[in-house]
């Protein structure tokens, strides 16, 4: 399996918080006769194989629920429709949302609309049930076999969201697209990974994303397949690939991973990371940049783990000597005063 790029659709650049490869998770759903609710959040792109039936029908990469008909036979009242509820992968400000009908055409939704909740700790369902949800995608007109992308205004915090769709139908998948606001409380005097995805650290800017995408490599969990890492093409001039995370803020690096799992005939045949302090000086300067991991020569299908003895940085730069695939970059320290100042301010202003 290859996870999309999230850059492809919606708002580029911004992780799929609802996706399965982030730990989103459909605590539950109205009805899911035709086809599971889990669909809506796996990362892959949506596929399909005409004529392929089970038990109950077409086999469809997708949610799809029954139809709503009364017992006389005849159409539902207006207001009655099937809905999902979905647990984001981390607390976030929502900046669009995704309702893909792929291949779904004569069994797709009439319309649909979004709702985003935000509640402390691990709710259940029952607790969901009482929560203050709040209209994020006004009720609109969906189609058949389409990717429909709805902007989201505002700037609150997100935990949850519930799509609902009227009256019945398929939907393929759900991206909710935002940006991550950690709890401050889960990182105030730990060490934790500074790279990590789920507590607000991306990618910013990469050579290559040709075979896989490069925010792969600070997702949650190992790959399963090689295709969850990231895989650039091969070079066939000077030059290497790269790519530059922005920290969940700014913090020491102490100890680095480089993983190339899975990678065995097309792993880097070296790496290094640099940092810098992005407050004092621009990407761009390339004297503002200095070394926390020296050129090193990496193993394929292995776990490489490094002490490195670092200075305060915001982002971090992984060079790879030529080419080839990463599975994961785990960059261990702790937030510096003025990192987890920032991620408490960003806490409160977006309650």
């Amino acid at each position: 399996m290859t996870v999309a790029d999230p850059a492809a659709s919606g708002q580029a650049g911004l992780p799929d918080l609802a996706s399965r490869a982030l730990r989103g998770s459909v605590v539950a759903a109205s009805d899911e006769f035709f086809a599971e609710r889990d669909h809506l959040i796996k990362p892959d792109a949506p596929a399909h194989q005409a004529r392929t039936f089970g038990p109950k029908g077409q086999l469809y990469d997708g949610w799809e629920t029954r139809r709503r008909h009364l017992p006389d036979g005849s159409l539902p009242a207006p207001g009655a429709h099937d809905w999902a509820v979905i647990r984001l992968g981390a607390p976030c400000v929502v900046r669009d949302v995704v309702v893909d009908t792929a291949f779904f055409t004569g069994n797709h939704p009439q319309s649909c609309s979004v709702q985003a909740c935000a509640m402390p700790g691990y709710p259940g369902i029952a607790d969901l049930a009482s929560a203050d949800w709040e209209e994020i995608v006004p009720r609109s007109p969906v189609a058949g076999d389409r990717e429909h992308v709805f902007p989201v205004a505002g700037a609150r915090r997100r935990t949850h969201v519930r799509l609902n769709i009227f009256p019945d139908g398929g939907v393929a998948r759900l991206r909710v697209h935002g940006e991550v606001v950690p709890d401050p409380a889960l990182v105030t005097g730990l060490t934790v990974d500074l790279a990590a995805v789920e507590l607000g650290a991306d990618i910013v800017e990469c050579s290559d994303r040709f075979f896989s995408a490069p925010r792969n490599t600070i997702s949650p969990g190992l790959p399963a397949v090689m295709g969850e890492g990231w895989e650039t093409r091969r070079r066939r001039g000077e030059g290497n690939d790269w790519l530059i995370v922005r920290l969940a803020a700014a913090g020491v690096v102490r100890l680095a991973e480089i993983d190339t799992l899975h990678y065995k005939g097309n792993a880097p045949g070296a790496a290094s990371l640099s940092g810098i302090d992005a407050r004092v000086a621009p990407l761009a300067d390339p004297d503002a940049w200095f070394g926390l991991l020296p050129r090193t020569r990496l193993q394929p299908d292995t776990a490489h783990r490094f002490l490195v003895d670092g200075t305060a940085a915001t982002h971090v730069r992984l060079d790879i000597f030529p080419d080839g695939g990463v599975a994961r970059l785990r960059l261990f320290g702790s937030l510096t005063a003025d990192g987890l100042a920032d991620l408490q301010r960003r806490w409160q202003e977006t309650r």
